[in-house]
């Protein structure tokens, strides 16, 4: 290429220049639209805030599963393992076995619920409905049903223990999931209320004598399901007035 090519290709580029500076200057330009990005990026960086890169899913999976078992262990330590000498090998492999499942697919789908787009293999409304009724089946074809005086004063005697053991468990449960980003502040409650619950249900498991199916069922099962329900509301609760508050806000 000599120089007069040289000489041609740049009076082409600075006209090609010129025309797209025309063009520019043409199009309309709104005043008002300097202070309206200045205002959104005043809103954005007024909400940010620091965040701690997440562990490890093993790390939380550990620490759930951690807290699960020593709750159930200081349960059983101070109310006692009646329910053992009573039950027979199967009965205390395939009910405890049932909630150890049940316990480390909840801590697997909390710790996946804690990091937005985590894939869930078992949809989270899926898997605690497949365990409430799961365990539900379990009960129902290890133990038998009878017929007991006073039953819904037994129950109540159950309820009353076993449920301030999950609230109890839900404490450091939430302090483990607060470090994570939720976006679905009501199943999240509702799972880490069922796993909270399943707690209590562990001791009453190891510690009721009474093995009437439908007492397990009411009393032992339904401090979970109750717990449950417990941490439903709660979720939602906080979800309605996280809502309220990001609309003030703006």
């Amino acid at each position: 290429m000599n120089r007069n090519d040289v000489d041609r290709a740049h009076r082409e580029a600075s006209q090609a220049e010129e025309q797209v500076i025309e063009l520019d200057m043409s199009v309309p330009v709104d005043p008002s639209l300097p202070a309206t990005l200045r205002q959104i990026a005043e809103g954005i960086a007024a909400n940010l805030r620091p965040v701690r890169p997440m562990a490890s899913k093993r790390y939380f999976i550990g620490a759930l599963v951690g807290i699960f078992i020593s709750f159930v262990a200081i349960g059983v330590y101070r109310m006692g393992a009646f329910a053992i000498a009573l039950m027979t090998p199967l009965q205390i492999a395939a009910i405890l076995s049932g909630l150890a499942i049940a316990t480390g697919l909840l801590a697997h789908s909390l710790v996946n619920q804690m990091a937005p787009g985590s894939r869930h293999r078992i949809p989270p409304m899926l898997l605690l409905v497949g365990i409430a009724i799961t365990l539900t089946i379990t009960i129902a074809v290890l133990f038998q049903f009878q017929h007991e005086r006073h039953f819904w004063i037994k129950c109540w005697g159950c309820i009353r223990a076993g449920t301030p053991i999950g609230i109890l468990a839900a404490v450091p449960f939430w302090l483990v999931l607060r470090r994570g980003a939720i976006l679905s502040p009501g199943m999240t409650g509702t799972a880490t209320g069922l796993l909270a619950g399943l707690v209590g249900t562990s001791v009453l498991e190891i510690h009721c004598p009474n093995l009437d199916a439908w007492h397990i069922l009411v009393s032992h099962l339904g401090v979970a399901i109750m717990c449950a329900l417990v941490g439903l509301v709660t979720g939602l609760t906080s979800e309605i007035i996280g809502g309220r508050s990001v609309q003030r806000s703006n």
